[in-house]
């Protein structure tokens, strides 16, 4: 399978390094990237062919084509797309554009992939978000669902405007653990413990309580609960946490990026 990436952002070199590591050969796959450094980078890296266009030479033979642009820019980059992308699959990892406009500026190609993957995906931990146009065949699907896995689990919702809501889920989550992460080891650092000792303690909690929490088939509030004893140090911050409604901020939170990449949506894939 030929594989050309449009754009040569973190995102792609994630993804690209991942389908190296499981055996994809550099030989299959290209990347367009207009940064002349960046294009170097990339090539010295991966050792994959790099082009400065999205041209004839970049997408000849694909059989994949990945969109890997800011959705600000993502109109601009599909332009010149049209009569070069033939009969290959396509897959966006932009938030917010949705894969009818892609389609509709693609001259009505139908088959098309949208992705919404995570920044953990550049460890190799991403969790990725995944909804295809309907009538995408199940080849289509398991081309995407490997590719996109390259980088971690993936998860498929049959209905594209649940992609909002991943996207306010996981898309933004972990900027949402690490404003928790801040809180924490700023409080810490109050309470006497240094800078190093705050990180290590934070960074670590969080990291092991995240392995539990998948290795364990119970949901998180039965661990919580079984962490918390009556009228221990645990029991009472969790009542302030309560009292301050962090549930309902939360809710709150995710429901404003929700709106906002519902918002997105309607800003780039005008008419």
């Amino acid at each position: 399978m030929q594989i050309a990436f449009i754009g040569g952002g973190n995102m792609a070199a994630a993804l690209v390094g991942g389908l190296l590591a499981r055996g994809t050969a550099p030989a299959a796959i290209r990347m367009v990237e207009p940064l002349a450094a960046q294009r170097e980078q990339l090539h010295t890296r991966f050792g994959v062919a790099t082009f400065e266009h999205a041209g004839a030479a970049a997408l000849a033979g694909a059989d994949l084509v990945v969109l890997a642009v800011k959705p600000q820019q993502m109109r601009e980059a599909v332009a010149p797309l049209q009569p070069l992308v033939g009969d290959a699959l396509v897959v966006s990892v932009a938030a917010g554009i949705r894969a009818r406009d892609l389609s509709r500026w693609l001259g009505g190609h139908r088959r098309v992939v949208r992705a919404m993957p995570n920044t953990p995906a550049l460890i190799g931990m991403g969790v990725t978000g995944l909804a295809a146009l309907p009538g995408t065949g199940a080849a289509d699907r398991a081309t995407a669902e490997r590719v996109l896995g390259a980088v971690g689990p993936t998860v498929w919702v049959d209905d594209e405007s649940l992609l909002d809501a991943v996207t306010a889920v996981s898309g933004s989550g972990p900027a949402y653990v690490f404003l928790f992460m801040e809180a924490m080891q700023q409080a810490a650092l109050g309470l006497g413990l240094d800078a190093r000792q705050a990180r290590d303690l934070v960074l670590n909690t969080f990291a092991g309580a995240a392995q539990l929490a998948l290795r364990s088939d119970e949901p998180p509030a039965a661990l919580r609960e079984r962490v918390t004893s009556r009228g221990g140090t645990t029991a009472a911050a969790l009542a302030v946490m309560e009292a301050g409604d962090l549930r309902g901020l939360v809710g709150r939170a995710i429901d404003a990026a929700h709106r906002r990449g519902v918002e997105m949506g309607d800003e780039f894939g005008g008419a």
